[in-house]
């Protein structure tokens, strides 16, 4: 028993000093971010928990609540999620038809999920935004997640090395010099971070909450801004914090010649 609070006293000081090698991420990836005319009308929209540039899975509860806001309204989609594992670990997914233009932010609310190593619970309000068929008109809208980031450049139409904005809401408020955290979903683990520090970078907003951040490369790149709740979670008969992240997840897409 010693021995086993000793391994954990490690783990924690670990995790503690290594912190940017322990991001978590709520993920919300669909299979088409941009559906054109001529594409399939259904994309399929899958959920996990996961450290994304490590490819490290940890398990998923089915969610508090999942679904998709078009034109302000909402439509729960739940209850048509099915059980799959990615990363060899519990996750969900759906289809989802679309059918009319314009945006489609789908948010997902997960369980607090208890991370010993770090000693509190994890709440990631999780989200992605679809366009479709030649109309974008809502991609800025705030959905009004106890915490979420409201995007100021399209998350869509990105080249990698643009420039993308948003900013850090939480309770409906701005949160200045608000901690973000981004990491890129290593999916086909064909990338390699020379040291733990380029793991997960980690960047501030500015006095109105508002972050930059140019990608370096193509493909699907989560932005995680970090509070603590006001509220607490009974653990263990004691109480213990709740991380709140405002998860956004955006795709950036090659240049292309002829």
């Amino acid at each position: 028993m010693k021995c086993f609070k000793l391994f954990c006293a490690v783990l924690l000081i670990l995790c503690s000093s290594l912190d940017l090698a322990f991001a978590h991420f709520g993920m919300v990836i669909p299979s088409d971010n941009m559906v054109m005319q001529n594409d399939s009308k259904k994309i399929d929209v899958r959920l996990s928990f996961s450290h994304p540039f490590e490819m490290n899975g940890m398990v998923l509860a089915k969610p508090e609540d999942f679904f998709v806001v078009k034109d302000g309204k909402k439509q729960d989609l739940k209850d048509k999620l099915q059980e799959i594992k990615i990363m060899g670990h519990k996750a969900w997914k759906t289809t989802y038809t679309i059918k009319r233009p314009g945006a489609y932010t789908f948010v997902m609310e997960p369980e607090p999920y208890w991370e010993p190593a770090e000693d509190h619970f994890i709440v990631h309000y999780s989200k992605t935004i679809v366009a479709a068929f030649g109309n974008d008109d809502g991609w800025d809208s705030e959905i009004g997640l106890k915490t979420e980031i409201v995007p100021l450049s399209k998350p869509f139409g990105l080249y990698a090395g643009n420039v993308f904005q948003g900013i850090v809401k939480l309770d409906g408020k701005v949160v200045p010099f608000a901690e973000v955290e981004v990491e890129y979903y290593n999916k086909d683990k064909k990338v390699h971070a020379p040291t733990d520090y380029m793991l997960t970078q980690t960047i501030k907003a500015d006095k109105n909450g508002v972050f930059t951040y140019a990608t370096p490369a193509a493909g699907w790149w989560g932005f995680a801004a970090l509070n603590t709740s006001d509220k607490k979670i009974m653990h263990d008969n004691q109480e213990k914090e709740i991380e709140l992240g405002a998860i956004l997840w955006v795709k950036f897409e090659k240049w292309q010649e002829k």
